[in-house]
């Protein structure tokens, strides 16, 4: 709220943004949203996010990209804070058309991962099988090695 008293009182955007310790470019977007929302939302910013409907996203989109209005004004007269998500709306609308706009699912739908199944008595036995055989190979290779390390360090008798 100071920088946009400090511009009316006519100080320049460099001047204020020095005098803040803030940089240029975040007093140019304070300003922008004062000007487009007024000094209730600028008072706002960074406590909620805005929720823009479909329909406002559209018209604001479009009177920027289709009717050549400037962003700032557009940000005006359709009541959009910050020139950030309208950013990422032009960016969507021109590479995906109007349909980039309409709000996407926030969560996976229900039933998207089946559950597993519960297994049948057969495959519980092939599994259990898999395993013990698994545990057999295991131990035979355990014996084997055991055998061949005694071997090689058993004491041989001297000729």
């Amino acid at each position: 709220m100071r920088a946009v008293e400090l511009r009316d009182e006519g100080w320049g955007r460099r001047s204020v943004a020095s005098l803040l310790g803030v940089p240029e470019e975040t007093v140019r977007k304070w300003l922008d949203t004062y000007r487009s929302a007024g000094i209730e939302v600028l008072a706002m910013m960074g406590t909620k996010r805005t929720a823009y409907s479909f329909e406002t996203k559209l018209a604001a989109v479009r009177a920027v990209a289709d009717e050549g209005m400037t962003r700032p004004e557009a940000m005006a007269k359709f009541g959009i804070a910050s020139t950030t998500p309208f950013k990422k709306w032009l960016k969507a609308y021109r590479e995906g058309g109007p349909e980039a706009l309409r709000p996407k699912p926030k969560r996976r739908p229900r039933g998207a991962v089946p559950a597993p199944a519960e297994p049948t008595r057969e495959q519980e036995l092939e599994r259990r099988i898999r395993r013990l055989e698994a545990e057999n190979a295991y131990l035979k290779k355990s014996i084997t090695l055991k055998a061949e390390k005694r071997s090689r360090t058993a004491r041989r008798p001297r000729p």
